[in-house]
This record gives C-alpha cells, structure tokens and sequence, in this order.
C-alpha cells in the first residue's frame, strides 16, 4: 500500500526499448521468439508501423540481456525510461494519475498500457518530460509507481 507523502523508493527504473525492423509478415514474432530463446519475456509491447519499417516499443524482464542481445545481433534500437503506474481501479485512479501529472504540469510523450502485472495491478506506461520529478509526484500523491525489479517476474 502507497501512503501519500511517502518518498519513492529506490529501484531501478522501467527502461523501453525501441526497435527498428522491416515491416513484413513474421517479423515481429521473429523479435518476441529471439527474446524467449534468451529467456526474457515482453512484459509491454507498443507498435508503430509505416510502409517500410515497423518500430515496436518493448518492456521487457531483463533488460541488461536485451541489450547485450541487440548489440551483439546488430539489431538497431534506442532506449529510454518510463514511469509505469500500477491502479486497483482502472477508470478513477487513471483520471486522477493524468490530473496529478497536469497540475504538476508534466507532459506525457506518449503512453500505453502493459500485460497484465502477477498482482492484479493493471498497468500503465508513460514516458514523461520529466521522468524522475514525474514518478516522485505521482507517488507522493500515493500512486503505486513501480521499478524494473517489480516488473521482472
């Protein structure tokens, strides 16, 4: 349980990785079955796709491996954090997480929800302009705001 006014805990913060890949048939699960192999699991996975190539944001168990593994296969990616918050209750706890982060005049990048989190929790995925001073806000208001260790199962 969150109380508010608490200090965020430390942890490790949520890390996405965007990857770049021709847009064709089979190349998405081409990704997802070269992650199993290394035993890392997609815990959230966004795609945005054009005509040629298909850029797929990923939240993965393992991130450190994930990156050894794209280095070393030579597949193109960025990375960046993102605050990811855990609700009980979807519908008010979203509205008022999005509310928290205006009054503290935060700008969302963008956002997406994650699979399904082992304790019930639904999740949600931002990448903010301002992570860090984002996740403190959002955590003292009492919203449960989860690190990678959290997410790895």
């Amino acid at each position: 349980m969150v109380v508010k006014g608490e200090i965020l805990p430390p942890g490790e913060p949520v890390r996405q990785f965007s990857v770049l890949f021709a847009n064709r048939a089979g190349a998405l699960v081409s990704l997802t079955n070269l992650l199993k192999r290394s035993h890392i699991e997609v815990l959230g996975l966004s795609v945005q796709d054009s005509r040629d190539a298909t850029i797929a944001r990923l939240v993965l168990s393992d991130p450190d491996t994930a990156e050894a593994l794209f280095i070393e296969k030579g597949i193109p990616h960025t990375v960046c954090e993102l605050v990811v918050v855990g609700f009980r209750e979807v519908g008010e706890e979203l509205i008022k997480c999005l509310d928290t982060l205006r009054c503290a005049e935060v700008n969302i990048d963008f956002a997406y929800g994650l699979l399904p989190h082992p304790r019930g929790l639904t999740l949600m995925a931002f990448h903010l302009d301002d992570g860090d001073f984002a996740a403190n806000v959002l955590h003292s208001a009492g919203f449960r705001v989860l690190n990678q260790q959290e997410l790895s199962r």
